[in-house]
């Protein structure tokens, strides 16, 4: 094992390219950056196939011990998996500590966490990531010396931190979940409300939360970083038809999301599942941005959001040259791209009339008077309806004052109602 030094760490980035699934290796730096390392070495190859025992070439292995001595590196960071028995491989023959793409991505994940709900969600993350790596830790204590005196306790150990690691997860998972009850009753309420929940996804550091802060006046942290916030953050938002939404802003996407982070964010995730749009926020200024809104189709496909109605925000426009704050809409005149600079706000009244016009007021307020047998009626009122103001006479009609959509006025067709949106209510 080796020891995290206090001071920066100088990395070693590899990346290897081979005939499918590639990551870029910009993309890597970017990592290595976010999590506060100093890379000050690059090595790249090709190769058809990972070597099964340290994943590189013996020599490129060579190279790479070359480069570990050359500049005095703390850590050598792949921009791919790596099976537990080539990390512990490559660490043996290499004599730093070996971090592998989905290694690395948990470690900016635990820098940034903040909330109770994030810190569990990247412990429960790293612990399923540390059970496949225990052996590595133990191998003093993995054989049986003969003598008396010597016998060693074998296995025992491994099995022991196999067992508390079993029961930490469990442990995690069991808080987790009820923190997603808890986020499930409050996208009930806010669909029994008839509130629009609006998601911004896409890749990390596209601008989200710029936009975020932008729409909702909120003051949540952005940098220019891979992961600059991690925790989701829900405010409302009025648009200028006076109609109000909720605006969520997620964790950012990122080329091949390891399968630990999916699993463990899922509840999180699910705010983008179950929203009436998600608006995918895109570097329009990025060179791979087709590629990149290729990636994040695909992970919205693998968490099922696939459905979920999209309208591309193509932001940064300010860095790009004579493009002006303008919406793209179809054949049909729907509004399907909106573009616009969240930094320097141009365009971001654009966006507010799309939302406005995509989420028009359809809400009414009546006066209803409901006969005592009508009491299935006034039930099925408060499911759909806000009551704002009850009173029953002394024949036993009932006067309710409500608000709700004009989709459930077929409710009131037996029912003696007046229309009350303009009258000043005093209840």
């Amino acid at each position: 094992m080796f020891d995290r030094p206090d001071s920066g760490e100088r990395a070693i980035l590899v990346h290897l390219t081979f005939h499918s699934g590639q990551e870029d290796l910009l993309e890597l730096k970017e990592l290595a950056k976010s999590a506060g390392t100093d890379p000050v070495h690059v090595v790249t190859g090709s190769r058809k196939r990972p070597d099964p025992k340290y994943f590189v070439g013996k020599g490129k292995l060579e190279e790479l011990k070359e480069a570990v001595q050359n500049h005095a590196a703390d850590v050598v960071l792949f921009n791919h998996p790596l099976a537990p028995s080539q990390e512990r491989n490559l660490e043996g023959a290499l004599g730093v500590r070996v971090v592998d793409r989905n290694g690395l991505i948990l470690d900016i994940f635990a820098q940034r966490a903040q909330s109770f709900e994030g810190k569990l969600q990247v412990e429960l993350a790293q612990l399923k990531h540390l059970s496949t790596r225990l052996v590595r830790g133990w191998t003093h204590l993995e054989r049986q010396k003969g003598g008396i005196g010597l016998r060693g306790p074998g296995e025992t150990q491994l099995e022991t931190d196999r067992r508390l690691l079993s029961l930490r997860i469990k442990q995690i998972q069991q808080r987790l979940d009820k923190v997603d009850k808890q986020r499930h009753q409050g996208r009930s309420k806010r669909k029994k409300a008839e509130v629009s929940s609006v998601s911004l996804v896409g890749y990390t550091n596209a601008g989200k939360s710029t936009l975020f802060n932008a729409l909702t006046g909120a003051d949540i942290y952005t940098a220019d970083q891979l992961f600059a916030t991690l925790d989701p953050t829900l405010r409302s938002c009025r648009l200028p038809n006076s109609s109000e939404i909720v605006i969520a802003d997620t964790v950012g996407f990122i080329r091949h999301l390891p399968h630990e982070l999916v699993a463990a964010f899922k509840s999180t995730l699910q705010e983008a599942t179950e929203a009436d749009l998600l608006l995918h926020v895109i570097d329009a200024y990025s060179d791979d941005r087709d590629m990149i809104i290729e990636q994040v189709n695909q992970v919205l496909e693998d968490i099922d959001a696939d459905k979920v109605r999209q309208i591309e925000v193509f932001n940064k426009i300010d860095l790009l040259d004579n493009i002006q704050p303008h919406v793209d809409r179809d054949d049909a005149g729907n509004p399907v791209r909106v573009w616009l600079s969240a930094e320097t706000g141009a365009g971001v009244d654009l966006l507010y009339h799309v939302l406005a016009e995509l989420f028009s007021i359809t809400k009414v307020k009546r006066r209803c008077y409901l006969q005592p047998d009508q009491g299935n009626i006034r039930a099925k009122l408060f499911t759909c309806a806000k009551i704002i103001d009850e009173h029953i006479d002394d024949f036993g009609v009932n006067e309710l004052i409500i608000e709700i959509d004009v989709r459930h006025l077929g409710l009131l067709k037996e029912v003696k109602n007046e229309d009350c949106s303009g009258i000043r209510l005093n209840v």
